[in-house]
């Protein structure tokens, strides 16, 4: 097993590392997230960040990056306070990482890329018409991570909308059912196949396979 010193990585050209510290925590989630605008403009930004917080209330979070330059998600959803966090599938992959292109603030990412927006109930934040798996998220709080800049972002999950087909009787979202894609560091992508479910794990009690 090849050891990576922590003098080595602090030598690494920028790209290098950047390529194999965000690879080295596995698998991430691929979710585009749907702000708009004060003026109006429709944006669209994929990211790999998304974490569960909680579920009662349910709570998402996100990292920023270090608001150092302008970050159009960060600024729509500071003004705004409502935004979307939607599930990338196989056949969304390229458009999804395309929205990851520095596109100034008068542009849409939808626009850009072919995505649909699509917008529901009274909520002033564009979904992604494509997705199977599609939240709608309101802002609680920002937290500042010191050791780097960056920012972490809390919001509650107000409304789901789910395709029938990846809901299980007990509340599961199978994401596979959809081909919901995951990402491997920056740019790999891959698509998950669910193996099995297990039964809630307790001392000295033999582990079931879930149906």
């Amino acid at each position: 097993m090849r050891h990576i010193s922590h003098e080595q990585i602090k030598s690494f050209e920028r790209l290098y590392r950047a390529n194999m510290i965000n690879s080295c925590s596995g698998y991430k989630s691929a979710n585009i997230i749907g702000t708009l605008s004060a003026k109006g403009v429709e944006n669209a930004a994929i990211f790999s960040s998304v974490i569960h917080m909680g579920s009662e209330p349910p709570v998402l979070g996100f990292v920023m990056r270090p608001a150092t330059v302008p970050r159009n998600t960060y600024e729509n959803i500071r003004n705004n306070r409502y935004y979307t966090i939607n599930h990338v599938t196989e056949n969304m992959v390229n458009r999804a990482h395309q929205t990851s292109a520095k596109y100034p603030d008068n542009i849409s990412e939808f626009e850009e890329t072919g995505l649909t927006p699509l917008y529901r109930a009274d909520l002033p934040a564009p979904f992604v018409k494509e997705s199977p798996l599609q939240l709608a998220m309101k802002f609680m709080e920002e937290i500042p991570i010191k050791v780097n800049g960056t920012i972490l972002i809390l919001g509650q999950i107000l409304d789901i909308y789910c395709e029938e087909e990846m809901m299980h009787n007990d509340g599961f979202i199978q994401l596979s059912k959809f081909n919901v894609a995951t990402i491997n560091g920056l740019d790999g992508y891959a698509i998950p196949e669910l193996k099995t479910r297990l039964s809630y794990a307790r001392p000295k009690q033999k582990l079931e396979e879930l149906k």
